[in-house]
């Protein structure tokens, strides 16, 4: 038996996570240990009913509530809240909600320097990253800088229970993307690796107890673990052509981000199979799948997650467009981007096909 030599950089973040049935009713405490005495809340417009439920746990602090978050961030909507912010005098944002929201938060805490708690209701796990996005022009632009984390974190299981079940199946693939690149990635470590394929098997366990009982808090609560571990796998790893094609097609075809995740993972885990064989037995690990691909593949199909691009909307004329926009600026991947490759990889993904090596 072999052994590799171990030669790695681990880097540590400071992230405050409160965890628990209830840890919603500590936010009024969050915010006064870190000073804030006037926030906004943030959220959809389709949640308006949360952020009032989390206005009223901030007490006093929460002076306003903004409803606007889109997601793909888009800067018209990042110049609505910056003026809303200035106009409240707020110091800090709560972030209610799912990517959309907490990506409106990341860019306020990066243009506004106002920081932010955020309490995610869905299994993205966006907020343990760096990460952050905006699109203008039909194109999404992302970055990566760590004011962009928030104070705090709240998981409370409790607040996911209305997340309809479509959501949570698509946001959990999300989740499961992030860990899935992490693996490969040119700056992982063994740290995060044993971080992935625990996000990736707490998550695929709590989605599939949740598809049968979705009001199931104990399962909720795994999802939220899952998540956590996902997105700080993402939040201090390189992202490859998973990440970079679904940025291309979210940005430029206004797709709904979770799904067109859950859509393109199995195909591009499928894209890199043979470059990264450590990274696919650990995803066959956590899944307990023969092939790591088609074991992503067969899950989102079990969870009745979208499995084809056309679903979602996107056109057949679309692909050619999408593929020249991911080689002309792409990020590092460990197989090497070619376009007749990529496109026979995306029809595949169209079509809603299973993933096959190409």
């Amino acid at each position: 038996m072999t052994t590799k030599r171990l030669n790695f950089v681990y880097t540590s973040r400071r992230n405050r996570v409160v965890f628990g049935e209830g840890a919603i009713s500590g936010l009024s405490e969050e915010l006064a240990s870190a000073g804030l005495d006037r926030v906004l809340v943030v959220c959809t417009p389709h949640q308006r009913e949360l952020a009032e439920l989390v206005q009223s746990h901030a007490g006093k602090s929460a002076v306003a509530i903004f409803d606007q978050a889109r997601m793909h961030v888009s800067a018209s909507v990042v110049q609505s809240v910056s003026e809303f912010a200035r106009s409240a005098n707020v110091q800090g944002v709560v972030a209610a909600g799912g990517r959309s929201t907490i990506g409106l938060a990341k860019i306020l805490a990066l243009h506004e320097q106002i920081p932010y708690v955020a309490v995610p209701t869905t299994y993205a796990g966006s907020e343990m990253t760096p990460i952050y996005g905006i699109t203008a022009m039909g194109e999404k632009r992302t970055g990566r800088d760590e004011r962009v984390l928030p104070n705090s974190v709240i998981y409370d299981p409790l607040l996911t229970l209305d997340l309809p079940w479509p959501i949570s199946a698509s946001s959990g693939l999300n989740a499961i993307a992030h860990a899935a690149e992490g693996l490969y990635a040119p700056d992982s470590n063994p740290i995060l690796q044993l971080m992935a394929e625990e996000g990736i098997r707490a998550m695929a366990k709590g989605l599939r107890q949740l598809a049968t009982k979705p009001h199931d808090v104990e399962a909720r609560g795994v999802c939220l673990y899952g998540a956590w571990l996902c997105g700080s796998v993402l939040g201090q790893a390189g992202m490859a052509i998973h990440h970079k094609l679904c940025h291309v097609l979210g940005g430029s075809l206004d797709l709904p981000h979770a799904e067109t995740h859950a859509v393109m993972l199995p195909h591009t885990i499928g894209y890199n199979a043979d470059f990264a064989p450590d990274a696919m037995a650990r995803i066959r690990r956590a899944l307990n799948a023969e092939d790591a691909a088609i074991g992503l593949y067969e899950l989102g199909a079990e969870l009745g997650a979208p499995c084809a691009l056309r679903e979602l909307g996107v056109q057949e004329r679309d692909l050619s467009q999408i593929v020249d926009m991911t080689i002309a600026n792409p990020y590092w991947n460990p197989r090497p981007l070619e376009r007749h490759d990529l496109m026979e990889m995306l029809y595949q993904a169209w079509r809603g096909d299973p993933p096959a090596r190409v």
